[in-house]
């Protein structure tokens, strides 16, 4: 049978009222919060972008075989094998690799709370709500608190983990005649699996701890495993090619400072045109902008169907006709939260791109014509 638990709850209408009252409060503040956002991100995209296309008209494509003084503190680009002699190491584990970074990630096997609900509504504008709660056992990255449980009983999580998810990192990686700087090397991210065959000769792991699966299972029977057990998995940044794009700082590298007030300093594994890695770069500053514009957007609708809920609570005494405002006031702040999303983002880029913020204040304007004329029409119809 499924582990479930199952919590019925009634509210009558006025309380049901009184909460959506309180709940204008909060959409207010997810207003602000969604425009904030909203307003922050396109001066974000507009920096990046311009600092990008600043940086792709003045790299220069040097050789990584000498440092040659005529380029410090320019933006320069170059592809090279990036090689270290040291060998980094999890001592707890004795793992050890010779690599630019090592990775040891921990998983642990623990309780995960899931819950759904069912609301019905009664004539009279009250609600009873029947929400399930239903455990089941998973491996996760971070712990999971048990003791927020609605029904901990039984479901008991370890309070942290036996071990932490760790990185380590070389102090000299060499690019030909150059060296990488900290930041540099914290960026390459291209983990190749590091299976682990067997506990090294002379070395000692804790206490029932055994290789599976290219990793390490800390456990009594990894074909049955228990909450509290966990399993390691170990990875590693390989000496390679690499191609960056930095200031040139002595015979290492720096962040380069453009007019645009943004900064550059990219690497990635292989042998990339500067071009691409510029491209790249723009192209994901596109994803991160179109990401946050919709996080914005998803704010402030929440906000305004915060606000209107009062409405619909308000014709729930009769259940039908709750229904129908709900679902008005929902379209209607769709409508107002498009249109102020437009509006925040029209204002942020007018100055940047005249043409485009235009064409925004238009569409904004229209969307929230159409918004309050919905809005006019159910309240006369109310």
């Amino acid at each position: 049978m499924p582990d479930t638990f199952q919590v019925t709850s009634s509210s009558n209408w006025f309380s049901r009222l009184g909460k959506a009252f309180t709940g204008i409060v909060v959409g207010i503040i997810l207003l602000v919060i969604g425009i904030g956002l909203l307003f922050w991100n396109e001066g974000r995209a507009v920096k990046t972008y311009k600092t990008l296309k600043e940086g792709q008209g003045l790299v220069l494509n040097v050789s990584a075989e000498q440092v040659d003084a005529a380029n410090e503190g320019k933006l320069v680009h170059l592809s090279a094998e990036a090689a270290t002699e040291e060998v980094l190491a999890d001592e707890e584990f004795s793992i050890s690799a010779n690599g630019i970074r090592l990775r040891r990630e921990v998983e642990m096997y623990q309780w995960k709370e899931k819950q759904s609900s069912e609301t019905r509504k009664k004539l009279g504008g009250g609600e009873e709500t029947v929400t399930t709660y239903s455990y089941s056992k998973e491996w996760s990255s971070w712990p999971i608190d048990s003791a927020n449980f609605q029904n901990p009983a039984g479901h008991e999580n370890p309070s942290e983990f036996p071990y932490e998810s760790m990185t380590w990192d070389a102090e000299e990686v060499a690019v030909g005649a150059f060296f990488l700087s900290p930041d540099l090397i914290g960026q390459l991210s291209d983990f190749q699996d590091l299976p682990v065959r067997g506990l090294p000769e002379g070395a000692a792991w804790p206490e029932g701890a055994r290789p599976v699966k290219g990793g390490i299972y800390l456990g009594a029977n990894p074909a049955e495993p228990q909450v509290g057990d966990a399993r390691l998995k170990f990875s590693v940044v390989e000496p390679g090619p690499v191609s960056l794009v930095a200031a040139q700082n002595g015979d290492s590298f720096a962040d380069y400072q453009t007019k645009a007030g943004g900064s550059i300093a990219m690497i990635v594994s292989g042998k990339v045109p500067a071009q691409q890695m510029f491209e790249d770069a723009i192209a994901t500053n596109t994803l991160i902008t179109w990401l946050v514009r919709l996080g914005g957007f998803i704010l402030i609708w929440i906000g305004f169907g915060l606000i209107f809920a009062p409405l619909a609570v308000l014709a729930d005494i009769v259940p039908l006709f709750g229904n129908l405002v709900g679902a008005a006031t929902g379209l209607i702040a769709f409508l107002l939260a498009l249109a102020l999303a437009l509006t925040v983002i029209a204002i942020a880029w007018v100055v940047f791109r005249p043409l485009l913020g235009m064409a925004l204040l238009v569409l904004a304007v229209a969307a929230a014509v159409v918004g309050f004329r919905a809005f006019g029409k159910k309240r006369q119809a109310a």
